[in-house]
């Protein structure tokens, strides 16, 4: 067991790996919260994507292509977040408009050229193993920054969050806030690409956040309990890709996968059994169930 645990540990390439996944296990928990609570799954799909014509473009004038993903992200989402205050639209219709433009001009552009590289294919499956030691510190900083702007803005995020419409009546910045949301989950999604690929990334943005929802109801449990289960996540899959020599970016979901289908099974009150069990008591005089506390409280910041 010990071997188990310390073997990774004593390959510089396998530390670089547990290290940029954990940072991006914590920044995907934190920021993925709002995005599960807002229902912005799509966008966090559309985004990932969105950021292939900039890869594919950087790819084809041999630039940087996390940069050019991060550039063309960014441009989209600033796009979705203009186009949808204009309420003849919803937002998941915009999201599907720029999504579709966004991956057509990416398969253009990759058809200009006559093959493809072992960079771009990295870029859509993940390749973690590979970071070097300044990608460490590029992911940490950025990481920090993230984490950082969300926590600082978190009374006002969570506020739009949960009603809009309240949040403008007094007198919060609505738009420059989605703007900013925007902005941070396609930050975190660039800078997960280099774990999962551009394919998984949404798996690990949604997939901690829900987990946590699963377990608690309140939203200041849910941030921090989100961040642990998308690292032990992170390095779970690492382990498992060590041990078995499979596919880090593949490991890495489907360990997440596993702990959100336990949370779904097992959660103590809002999971499989806990419901089965609850339907199970007779109901008492009066019409209400034994056992049973008061109906589930709404969230609470």
């Amino acid at each position: 067991m010990i071997d188990f645990l310390l073997g990774p540990w004593e390959l510089p390439f396998m530390q670089r790996a547990f290290a940029v996944s954990a940072v991006v296990g914590l920044v995907c928990g934190v920021v993925g919260v709002f995005v599960v609570l807002r229902g912005m799954a799509f966008i966090g799909d559309a985004v990932a994507h969105s950021a292939f014509p900039g890869v594919a473009l950087a790819y084809a004038l041999e630039g940087n292509l996390l940069l050019g993903g991060a550039a063309a992200g960014i441009v989209t989402a600033v796009l979705i977040a203009f186009v949808s205050q204009n309420r003849r639209l919803k937002e998941d219709t915009v999201i599907g408009v720029f999504f579709a433009f966004a991956f057509g001009l990416g398969i253009v552009l990759v058809s200009t050229r006559d093959s493809w590289t072992t960079d771009l294919s990295s870029f859509l499956f993940g390749q973690v193993l590979a970071v070097g030691p300044e990608d460490v510190w590029t992911v940490a900083g950025l990481g920090a920054v993230l984490v950082t702007v969300v926590l600082l803005l978190r009374k006002e995020l969570v506020a739009v969050t949960l009603d809009r419409e309240t949040a403008r009546a007094a007198g919060l910045p609505v738009f420059r806030l989605d703007l900013l949301l925007h902005i941070v989950v396609t930050t975190t999604i660039v800078m997960s690409l280099e774990a999962v690929g551009n394919i998984l990334v949404l798996a690990l943005l949604i997939t901690p956040a829900a987990t946590a929802r699963m377990l608690t109801d309140r939203l200041g449990v849910m941030t921090p309990l989100a961040s642990g289960i998308g690292c032990a996540g992170t390095l779970g899959g690492l382990y498992a890709s060590y041990t078995y020599d499979l596919a880090a970016g593949g490991s890495i979901v489907v360990v997440l996968t596993g702990l959100f289908t336990l949370a779904w099974c097992l959660a103590p009150r809002h999971g499989l059994l806990a419901r089965a069990r609850r339907r199970a008591v007779p109901p008492a005089p009066g019409g209400r169930v034994q056992g049973l506390s008061d109906p589930d409280p709404p969230d609470r910041p």
